[in-house]
């Protein structure tokens, strides 16, 4: 349990970052090779698992695709992230495991609350993470959320989960 408190804060801290639309302060805890992907449910309890092969919700190779997502945001270029919403990140439920090669696998539970157009809604799941100890904190190389909400009946962004 070494590691616990610096993880979990790490995570609140990702999380309220996001909430702040803090977002070059967000992409600076990834990587620039971080992987990001929303993998479609395949069954009713098995979900795809190769984003380059099956489909998905969502899936960034590199940080790149979260960089122009943000992109769009800052320009105005997003019109299904317009007006921007506002969300609330809970994380809980943080467990970890030290890797052989140095790097770190977490998992997460999380609700995201957001408010649009009047109304709150809210997307809930769980994020498998792997990262990387730099400096006193970490780097993500690796986020996969499973969204166990998927009907999805407005957008689904980055932001939201």
């Amino acid at each position: 349990m070494e590691y616990q408190h610096s993880l979990e804060q790490f995570f609140y801290q990702l999380s309220a970052l996001c909430d702040d639309q803090d977002w070059d302060n967000y992409l600076e805890q990834f990587a620039p090779d971080a992987e990001f992907h929303i993998p479609q449910w395949e069954t009713e309890h098995k979900h795809t698992s190769d984003p380059k092969r099956e489909m998905s919700l969502m899936y960034y190779a590199d940080r790149g695709g979260i960089e122009d997502r943000i992109f769009r945001l800052r320009t105005g270029k997003s019109a299904a992230s317009t007006p921007m919403p506002r969300t609330l990140h809970l994380i809980n439920n943080v467990r970890y495991q030290e890797e052989d090669n140095g790097l770190f696998s977490a998992r997460v539970n999380w609700v995201t609350h957001y408010y649009r157009f009047g109304e709150s809604l809210h997307f809930f799941g769980t994020a498998n993470y792997r990262l990387r100890r730099e400096n006193d904190s970490w780097k993500v190389t690796y986020k996969q959320t499973i969204l166990l909400n998927d009907k999805i009946d407005s957008v689904l962004d980055f932001y939201h989960v």
